[in-house]
């Protein structure tokens, strides 16, 4: 971040995963383990999903990682190490505003200098993104709202900002528009 404005952004090679970290039972997890949405994980679990929309983004081992050279096993430890620390401070944060974490997805890039590469953090992170549930009554505050048809996201979205001080107040809706 340069200033309140701007931020300087790289070039990267992306690294086709989507790394999921998983908190508490939700979506396809209770789905395919049978476990009720909403219980909380015995420890973070964190799972790589190949990115290819024609194939529906397939769930993918370390295994398949190395053997078909998506990434390395030191690349594999570097993006669990990150995600690991990504969840530590969006738990944190989102839990002293009153926001389970329950789940996220982030990607990630090789950033090269010369001929070293680095794996960066390469996504937003957003109610896009995440699963962020109310503490006290686990309403949906992220884009399940959307997917199960439960009501406004923008709603949802700017309740999450105004809790954590990005925007001060819900704002007002006027002929044409939001204000």
């Amino acid at each position: 971040r340069l200033n309140l404005r701007e931020q300087l952004i790289k070039e990267l090679e992306i690294i086709p995963l989507e790394v999921v970290c998983r908190n508490v039972a939700a979506g396809s997890l209770s789905q395919r383990f049978g476990l009720p949405e909403g219980q909380a994980l015995p420890r973070s679990i964190i799972e790589f999903y190949l990115k290819d929309d024609k194939l529906g983004d397939p769930m993918v081992t370390e295994e398949h990682i190395t053997a078909f050279n998506w990434a390395s096993t030191q690349e594999i430890d570097d993006m669990m190490a990150l995600t690991l620390r990504v969840n530590d401070f969006l738990t944190g944060t989102f839990g002293a505003v009153g926001i389970t974490l329950v789940d996220f997805k982030v990607e990630f890039g090789r950033l090269w200098e010369n001929d070293f590469a680095r794996v960066i953090l390469a996504d937003e992170i957003s109610p896009d993104s995440c699963r962020l549930w109310d503490t006290q009554t686990n309403e949906k505050l992220d884009k399940d709202r959307f997917r199960r048809d439960l009501g406004d996201v923008i709603e949802s979205y700017t309740e999450v900002a105004r809790r954590l001080g990005i925007m001060k107040e819900m704002p007002t809706v006027i002929q044409g528009g939001l204000h």
